[in-house]
């Protein structure tokens, strides 16, 4: 399976292309703003250096959220014109997730995962993964303060906000990895959810209230 990612949802922008494990290209700079004017040249870009055409792939795949407003917007936008006008497949992938399969494994042994994304408001968008990256809780909007309600042993807390956690999370460390999705972790993971049937609509996930939690669940937020 061939697979072309992106994300935009944070503050950085990437395109990856992925195959059975192995990237093949991959453009990624991190940014604030300019998502809009950035995308679409890093998929150009990478397509042109693994010498593929749409046809070519499986699927797309794109980051849904949470995550800024109008970067969210910017790379679904753009997912979802390639794929009307290719014809091709498209995934969403939680920007949490994506973050938290960045954290190396020799950080998040013994350890849960924490992945804190910046909402630009008081609260954090959090969720808790276990060692093996299995969701233990849902996407919860919480001030630093009230990290420790999810995160209460031992953990490694990643993404654009983890310095904020930081300080009310006695023993808990920094993830090594950039705080924001690579593409090519989304590929990975779009690849692996849609051959189970996991996949997310490619619709932003969106704060509201107390919480967010993915399609399907009984949920406090909800879907844009």
């Amino acid at each position: 399976m061939i697979v072309l990612a992106m994300d935009s949802s944070t503050s950085a922008c990437s395109a990856a292309l992925w195959s059975e494990g192995r990237v093949l290209a991959r453009r990624l700079s991190p940014m604030a703003r300019g998502q809009s004017e950035a995308l679409m040249p890093m998929v150009a870009e990478v397509m042109a250096e693994a010498g593929l055409g749409f046809a070519d792939l499986d699927l797309l795949a794109v980051t849904v959220g949470p995550g800024a407003f109008t970067g969210l917007r910017i790379g679904l936008a753009a997912a979802r014109g390639l794929a009307l006008a290719r014809g091709l497949p498209l995934a969403g992938v939680a920007t949490t997730a994506a973050v938290a399969l960045g954290v190396l494994e020799s950080q998040r042994r013994d350890r849960a995962v924490l992945v804190a994304i910046d909402s630009r408001r008081d609260e954090l968008w959090l969720q808790l993964f276990d060692a093996a990256l299995n969701p233990l809780s849902d996407i919860r909007a919480l001030p630093p303060g009230r990290a420790g309600e999810l995160a209460t042993g031992p953990v490694v807390v990643a993404g654009d906000a983890a310095a904020q956690v930081l300080p009310h999370l006695p023993g808990a460390i920094l993830a090594a990895s950039p705080g924001f999705p690579d593409a090519a972790l989304v590929a990975e993971l779009a690849a692996g959810q849609w051959s189970r049937g996991e996949s997310l609509p490619p619709e932003p996930l969106y704060l509201r209230d107390a919480d967010v939690t993915l399609p399907g669940k009984t949920m406090s937020g909800r879907l844009e």
